[in-house]
This record gives C-alpha cells, sequence and structure tokens, in this order.
C-alpha cells in the first residue's frame, strides 16, 4: 500500500467501487457506490462519523449522505461528484459550486416544508423531518464535497443560513491519497503557534532516551479550546477518538471547576497527553526552551479535558472564563518512525488506564483477526452444482483485497478472481456476528461503531482462538446476512434496510435460541427455502414495527437503543413447522456456542444468568414436566428448560442464551397459571 502510486491506488479505488456495483443490494447509482466507499475511507481517518447513506436528488437540489449529531447541533451534508474516467479528471471550480448550492438549497428546504414530499417509512423523510423539526438547534453546518476527480485549492468563505454557520470542504482522490499514503489514515495536523497565533509555549525538554523526546508545558484553555475548535476529532489519536466518544456533554467535575474556580483548573486537573512525529523549539538568550511548531499532534489522553473545555466555553449556561484556566501538556516525540506503530499505541493504552476499556488492543492486529485470516486464506467452501469453489476472503486490513486482485493480469481473470474469492471485511465480520448474538442495537449504530464494540467484546474474551468449525459458521452466518440483504430488498419496503436485516436475523437468532443449522448453511453455501420463507415473514413485521416508533420518535435513533430490540423481541411469533423441522437439537446448539464462544459476557448477560440461576433445578424440572402435560411451549422450549434445570442441579451456570429462553418460558408459564409452589 505505502508505495503505491497516484495511478494504482486510483485504480485499486475505482475496482473498489466495482465490487460494490457487481454486489448491488440496494438499487443506487454509481455516484452513490464511489459515495459509500469514499466515507469508508473518510471514517477510518476521523473524517466522517456516523454517516448515513441517503441518495437524493430533486430539481436543484442534491444529497448522498449525511451525518447529524445527537443533539441537532452539528450537521454534516455530502454532495458527490463523480465522473466514470480510468484516470483522474480535473474538476473545475464551477462544478463545485453548482453541487454545493444543490447542497444549500436542500438544506434550506429540508428546515421548511421539504419532509411533506416523502413517505414516511423513506430514509428521505427521517433526513427531512429531523432538520425540520430541530431547526433552531442547529448550530453548525458543514457541507463537503466529495469527488474521484482533482480540484485545485478554493477558499471557501463560510456564511449564515438563520441561525447556522454554514462551512464547506472538498475532499478529492489526490487528498485522499495522500491520507491513505501517509500510513496513518488521517490528515497531519501542523500547528505552528507562532505564525498561527503569535506566541510560542515556554517547556522543559527531556531527551535522555535514544527512542523519545518529552517536553512538558503548560498551554492556555483559551488556545487548547481554540485548536479544538478547529481540528475537533482529528485532534485526538484514533484509539481515544474511537472509544471516548466525545459528545456536546460536560464532565460535571470538569464544567464545575470551569464555572466556579477557573483559577484551579490547573492544580485539579491531570492535563493531557500527547504524541507528535516533531516538535520545533526555539530558545531564548538565556538557552530556555520554547515550542514553536508541533507536527502530528495527537492527543492520547485528555480527549474528554479538551472537549469539555472548549464545550464549556460555548455554553452559554456555563459561560466560562478561559482567560484563567490553564491545563499541563506532556508531549512524546518518538524519533523512529520504526518505533511509531510499537510505542503510541502502548502510550495511548497506559495514559488511559483509568478506564479499562482504553487497555483493550483496539486494531484489527488483534490475535482474534489475524486467526480469522488465515483461516480464510486455507479454508475453501464446498464446490456446489459443478461450480469451482469459493475461498472467502478476509481483508484484515484495506487494501489486502485489491493488491491480490492486482496481481491478475486481464479484466477476465480479475472477474473470475472476484468469483472465487468472495470478499467480507473486518467490518462485515463484526456486523454478521454481533446480529447473530443478537445485538442489532449495536449494528443499526453503523459500521465502524458496530466494530469498535465488536472488537472490545473479543478483546475481552476467554478461551481459545477462533477454530475450523467456528470459521465454518462464521461463513454461513455471512451467507445467511448477505441473503437477507436480496430477499428484504426484493421486498421493496422504502427505506432502513440495514436496519431490518439485522432485527430481523437477530430475532430470528433469538427465536430459534441460535439453533439454525449453520453447518447445513456451510456446506450447502445457500439458505434453505424454509428459512428463505421466514426471513421474508419476519421482515414485514420488523419493518412496520420500526419505522412506527413511539412517540414519533427518529427511526434511525430508535434503532440504536437496546429498548427497541427489547420491544421486538417479545412480539409473539411462532416459528414454523419446516423451519423448525430444520432446527437442530439443542445440545448440538449448546456445543456449537461453546465452540463459537470467544466473547465474554458484559454485566446484563451476565444479570440474566444469573437470574435465571437464582430458581432452583426443582422448579426448572416442574416447569418441564408442566409445559409438557399442558402442551404449552414448543418441544425445544421445553428441552431448554429442563437443560437449564440439569445445570442448575449440578452447581452449573446456564449460558447467555439458555438463560434468555429459559427465563421467558418460566414468566410466561407464570402468566399461564404455573405455580412452582405446587
Amino acid at each position: 500500500m505505502a508505495n503505491k502510486t497516484m495511478e494504482q491506488f486510483y485504480t485499486d479505488f475505482l475496482e473498489e467501487i466495482q465490487m460494490s456495483v457487481d454486489a448491488d443490494l440496494s438499487g443506487w447509482n454509481i455516484e452513490d457506490f464511489f459515495t459509500s466507499i469514499m466515507l469508508e475511507y473518510l471514517e477510518e481517518a476521523g473524517e466522517a462519523d456516523d454517516y448515513i447513506m441517503c441518495p437524493f436528488r430533486g430539481y436543484g437540489l442534491q444529497l448522498n449522505a449525511y451525518s447529524l449529531t445527537e443533539d441537532y447541533e452539528n450537521l454534516t451534508i455530502y454532495v458527490s461528484i463523480y465522473n466514470d474516467n480510468d484516470k483522474p479528471k480535473s474538476i473545475g471550480q464551477q462544478d463545485i459550486d453548482a453541487a454545493i448550492k444543490r447542497a444549500i438549497q436542500l438544506y434550506q428546504k429540508a428546515v421548511n416544508d421539504l419532509y411533506t414530499s416523502f413517505q414516511k417509512d423513506n430514509d428521505t423523510y427521517e433526513f427531512a423531518i429531523s432538520l425540520h423539526d430541530h431547526k433552531d438547534d442547529i448550530k453548525t453546518v458543514r457541507i463537503c464535497a466529495l469527488t474521484n476527480g482533482l480540484v485545485k485549492p478554493i477558499d471557501f468563505k463560510n456564511i449564515s443560513i438563520g441561525n447556522s454557520e454554514v462551512s464547506f470542504s472538498i475532499w478529492d482522490i489526490d487528498r485522499l491519497y495522500r491520507c491513505v499514503m501517509s500510513g496513518k489514515m488521517r490528515e497531519t495536523i501542523e500547528i505552528d503557534f507562532q505564525d498561527k497565533f503569535n506566541l510560542t509555549i515556554p517547556c522543559i525538554e527531556n531527551a535522555t532516551s535514544d527512542k523519545y523526546s518529552v517536553y512538558l508545558a503548560i498551554i492556555s484553555g483559551e488556545l487548547l479550546a481554540g485548536l479544538y475548535d478547529e481540528f475537533r476529532d482529528r485532534l485526538l489519536e484514533k484509539n481515544v477518538r474511537s472509544f471516548l466518544q466525545v459528545k456536546g456533554a460536560v464532565n460535571k467535575g470538569i464544567r464545575d471547576t470551569l464555572r466556579d474556580e477557573p483559577d484551579m483548573f490547573l492544580a485539579y486537573n491531570n492535563g493531557i497527553s500527547v504524541t507528535a512525529e516533531s516538535v520545533e523549539i526555539v530558545r531564548d538568550e538565556n538557552g530556555k526552551p520554547s515550542i514553536k511548531s508541533i507536527r502530528d499532534m495527537q492527543i492520547v489522553n485528555g480527549g474528554q479535558t479538551t472537549a469539555s473545555i472548549f464545550n464549556a466555553h460555548k455554553d452559554k449556561k456555563v459561560n466560562a472564563d478561559l482567560s484563567k484556566v490553564f491545563v499541563q501538556m506532556k508531549i512524546s516525540v518518538i524519533n523512529s518512525s520504526d518505533d511509531m506503530d510499537d510505542i503510541v499505541p502502548r502510550i495511548s493504552a497506559f495514559s488511559n488506564t483509568q478506564n479499562k476499556v482504553q487497555v483493550a488492543d483496539f486494531s484489527a492486529n488483534d490475535p482474534y483477526h489475524r486467526r480469522i485470516e488465515e483461516l480464510s486464506r486455507t479454508i475453501w467452501a464446498p464446490a456446489q452444482g459443478g461450480l469451482l469453489p469459493q475461498n472467502w476472503f478476509y481483508e484484515r486490513a484495506r487494501g489486502q483485497y485489491a493488491d491480490m486482485l492486482a496481481r491478475e493480469s486481464t479484466t477476465l481473470r480479475r472477474k473470475k478472481y472476484k468469483e472465487q474469492h468472495p470478499l467480507f471485511t473486518k467490518t462485515d465480520l463484526a456486523k454478521y456476528e454481533n446480529t447473530w448474538d443478537q445485538l442489532p442495537f449495536y449494528v443499526s449504530e453503523g459500521a465502524q461503531k458496530n466494530f469498535r464494540r465488536f472488537t472490545i467484546r473479543v478483546s475481552q474474551r476467554k478461551g481459545k482462538l477462533p477454530d475450523e468449525q467456528y470459521y465454518h459458521n462464521l461463513i454461513a452466518k455471512a451467507i445467511m446476512f448477505r441473503r437477507t440483504e436480496k430477499l428484504v430488498s426484493q421486498q421493496q419496503y422504502g427505506g432502513y434496510r440495514a436496519n431490518i436485516v439485522t432485527y430481523t436475523l437477530a430475532f430470528l437468532s433469538y427465536k430459534t435460541a441460535q439453533r439454525i443449522d449453520l453447518e447445513r448453511i456451510w456446506k450447502e453455501q445457500a439458505l434453505t427455502e424454509a428459512l428463505e420463507k421466514e426471513i421474508v415473514e419476519v421482515s414485514r413485521f420488523i419493518q412496520q414495527t420500526i419505522v412506527n416508533p413511539p412517540g414519533g420518535a427518529n427511526v434511525g435513533e430508535w434503532c440504536k437503543k437496546e429498548k427497541c430490540w427489547k420491544e421486538i423481541r417479545e412480539h409473539e411469533y411462532e416459528i414454523s413447522k419446516e423451519l423448525a423441522d430444520e432446527l437442530i437439537s439443542v445440545e448440538k446448539a449448546k456445543k456449537e456456542q461453546v465452540t463459537d464462544s470467544s466473547i465474554e459476557l458484559t454485566e446484563n448477560d451476565q444479570s440474566i444468568i444469573d437470574e435465571a440461576a437464582s430458581i432452583p433445578a426443582t422448579t426448572w424440572f416442574e416447569l418441564s414436566r408442566w409445559a409438557k402435560e399442558t402442551q404449552n411451549f414448543a418441544p425445544w422450549q421445553r428441552s431448554i428448560v429442563f437443560s437449564v434445570g440439569t445445570l442448575i442441579g449440578r452447581e452449573k451456570k446456564p449460558s447467555i442464551k439458555q438463560s434468555i429462553q429459559a427465563l421467558k418460558v418460566y414468566k410466561g408459564a407464570l402468566e399461564k397459571g404455573f405455580n412452582p409452589e405446587n
């Protein structure tokens, strides 16, 4: 990847777009696929967050995607300019201005009455109604033009629309190339304090190690807030940015100090820890050092402090006087680029030991992901119907698949390679696993957030690394997920396909106690007719449920809440006899769950297990007999109840899946008249 020319990068970028087009499930045009791929890169770079693909073109209006913060204060509108050329083409300012104008007009209509043009189950309706209902809350609007062309620098001026400040930016293919080729997947921040702020920062320097240098300084609250205002999350090292998820809320203790005792902030606060590629020092006549500039400044600890100072300054209720606020800052400069990847993550982890999440390895370099990569390179799926066998390709790091394709010398050979080696990425993997583990509200948060959630769960696991059986099951889940995407698309629901898919499969996972025959799916590389019919049937009520959230809530936000899942999970539904006949036994499912369990339980999971374990074994056996005698509940549910009783009788605890299903039967039985005291 690091040695790619611009031309090679561009060719691979177009290949990524084409792969998405080939797997088209959405009805998008090629401009939308370009937008999706571009935003994936920008999300990894920290330049896009929580974006929603929402293609719309109207007379003088354009929208390809958007992001809107939970407090509705910050909106980003993405508009794309795509041209179908083999080589990057220059894009004139006139084309950029026209696209931005369409986005401005879209915003102006959206805050008025654009929502009346759409049905309520449409993605664009949610965008329009959100802006209309919260137009007074929107403080900043960023319009970002995306293009696979080349754009000369444009000096945009911010404008005001109503109470909102509107800014503009461009990501062209050259800017993306430079960002990716930097090896950091983010743009390098260069801050010259002397040129920009007409000051230098006095410091103490220590260079006793050959590997790094450290500078200790005190920075003013005003300066730190100004830096955060300009660079926002780009200033936060990726681990901190990903997992602190700093929002608009101000930490209460920090807020109170900033408001009531700003001059005591330096004494009360631990300060911030920063890494940098280099620091430029100037000295006075006595040789005392001061920091003139910092290249690639990244805050690895103190993200909450930084964002809270900024937010308190902006919040009129707090009305913080930052002129009296000072923050201590430690800057670590790694002397050798060879040591960067090793030392910087350690500084980040050790600096954040007060937060247990921070000491996890947050990257795809985790042994789990490396093991999945190894398995994907060696295991071939069974051949079907005279076709060539397939070897699913796990792309642990972006660019691996494109590099393999580049080795194929002709278009025909590349086409054959893609057919034989279906691609799935680390965010795909997280989507499949969290859906099967009945966490659709995580999946609904978007690819990167869901991956972070999954990575935390993996980092907390106890047990062996994935084996061949685990990999078979994983690919079966991938086949099931992708087929469900197609089946849901065929129903033409109008919008929210991603939410419908994950909730549909999570619901089936729950209702079957994860007894869908994954090994059969692996062997046949396809779903049975009964399972496909069940997926369509379930998707119908899922769609109706999620597009009618309680209290007229935002559909997308509602799907991200565990409460949404809990309400859907309790929906009365009986699996068809055809699918029930195909389900594997409780014992086999339990064995597969043990093989498959590389994830540690959450606190909520543990409380459910403890609740099930607190009920005596005799009660579970009595319930099993009662259910059989009264013909209440399905045979597999009675079997689970008996298994839970057996485990508790042996002083062992049931699994989370067993506990959930058993407690549902137990509570349902109480409502039907079961009395464990009789």
